[in-house]
């Protein structure tokens, strides 16, 4: 079918027609066919505890056991029925043209917020000496020190003399392996997010030269979030709801005015169906940095939520204004209940709390991601092993629920949908 709508495409010229193959996410539970992961790596050997707090880490994972995690996880996607295609072969694959690989270098280096001239040079020609792709995307994620720049002759300068030989020049990214953050797919288009916090910021230049100009993307993808817009918003807070409503979660990581930015261009936009922004105001913590942390779709009619969510919840509805580029903004004022049952055209739905109904319990599973679940398709379900009362309590609701073991992995205070960017999913 797929090769069908290709040739349809190259005789009649219909080139928007292309955008639905390369990316379709219109649901949170439609069977998943492609997602976007990335393996942990040599940047996590680079966190210390002086660099956790401006890194996002609470601790420091044992980088064998994440990786072995990471390659389950992986496992367990391709046995669901899902392509996992990796964040750092898409930028190879990418830079593999010479122009395009001098341009992102350039651009990476300007990002990487270089105290001093001599660094810039310096760190561009240690990078242009690395002439195997995907080497040098592994090297640009896992940060370059101070001494692997040392100039032939040594200490030539004063800054050479102050610096610690072992001091970062290019800061490593840790974050990489929540492919959810940096970009969202929506519909047939994608959100190139703007980070917020800097350290991740230069995360987000990756799915802009992979949608720009990799093969399999480039003129095939409509961009309705740029990461050069004044506004942080990040994936965590996106939630494809169905292909006529986008949940998005105002949160630690995401204004409002990104939404409205977000909600504007989505609505001016002749290749999109959503009519229909829901903003979820959530608590302003790490506990709950983004939507997807509380609050996950696990079936046709059933939520994960974390416990209590609904008792400080405002929910805001989001349409097209009278004119063009104007919106509409009102206060939902009903049960969280209500709203998504109306929002998926359903007579009711099922919250299932974290942890249950016990606040130590919940407390502590969602803090390891226990509503932080990945639906694979309708009802079954990808999570962490650690939750038990969670899991448990899934399957009493009749869901197939798929354990990953984590131990490693959720030190980083992210779950299976935060590892995870969906690229295709089966409509429902």
């Amino acid at each position: 079918m797929y090769t069908n709508v290709v040739i349809l495409g190259l005789i009649f010229g219909i080139g928007k027609v292309l955008s639905f193959l390369v990316i379709n996410v219109k649901s949170e539970i439609g069977p998943l066919k492609k997602v976007l992961l990335h393996r942990p790596g040599a940047e996590l050997l680079n966190l210390t505890p002086d660099t956790l707090e401006e890194l996002l880490f609470d601790d420091i994972p044992y980088l064998t056991v994440a990786m072995r995690e990471h390659d389950n996880f992986a496992e367990i996607l391709r046995q669901s029925g899902a392509e996992v295609v990796y964040l750092e072969d898409l930028v190879a694959e990418t830079l593999a043209n010479p122009e395009i690989r001098n341009q992102f270098l350039i651009q990476f280096i300007r990002e990487a917020e270089l105290t001093s001239e001599k660094d810039h040079w310096l760190l561009l020609d240690y990078f242009s000496q690395i002439r195997d792709p995907k080497e040098l995307v592994l090297k640009t994620m896992q940060g370059v020190k101070r001494n692997e720049l040392a100039p032939s002759g040594g200490i030539q300068s004063l800054s050479d003399y102050m610096s610690h030989r072992s001091a970062f020049v290019c800061n490593p990214m840790p974050n990489l392996y929540f492919t959810r953050d940096a970009f969202a797919c929506i519909g047939n288009g994608v959100s190139l997010n703007r980070m917020r916090y800097l350290t991740r910021r230069r995360e987000t230049i990756y799915g802009e030269y992979i949608f720009r100009y990799n093969p399999q993307f480039a003129g095939m993808v409509d961009v309705y979030y740029s990461r050069y817009d004044p506004f942080c918003i990040e994936g965590g807070d996106i939630l494809n709801l169905n292909a006529q409503i986008l949940a998005i979660g105002v949160s630690q990581r995401t204004s409002p005015e990104a939404i409205e930015t977000l909600a504007k261009n989505i609505f001016s936009h002749e290749n999109t169906s959503i009519s229909q922004i829901l903003a979820f105001d959530i608590p302003n913590n790490r506990a709950m940095m983004h939507l997807d942390t509380v609050f996950t779709q696990v079936d046709y009619d059933k939520f994960t939520v974390y416990n209590g969510l609904s008792k400080v919840l405002r929910v805001y509805k989001i349409t097209s204004g009278a004119s063009s580029g104007e919106l509409k903004i009102s206060e939902v004022n009903q049960s969280l209940e209500n709203i998504l049952a109306s929002a998926l055209n359903r007579d009711s739905v099922t919250l299932i709390p974290c942890g249950g109904h016990d606040r130590i319990v919940g407390e502590r599973e969602q803090w390891n991601d226990g509503s932080n679940t990945l639906c694979v398709s309708p009802g079954t379900v990808i999570v962490y092993q650690r939750n038990e009362v969670t899991n448990g309590i899934l399957r009493e609701h009749g869901l197939n629920v798929l354990e990953l073991s984590g131990s490693e992995l959720s030190r980083g205070r992210g779950g299976p949908r935060c590892m995870s960017m969906p690229i295709y999913r089966d409509d429902i």
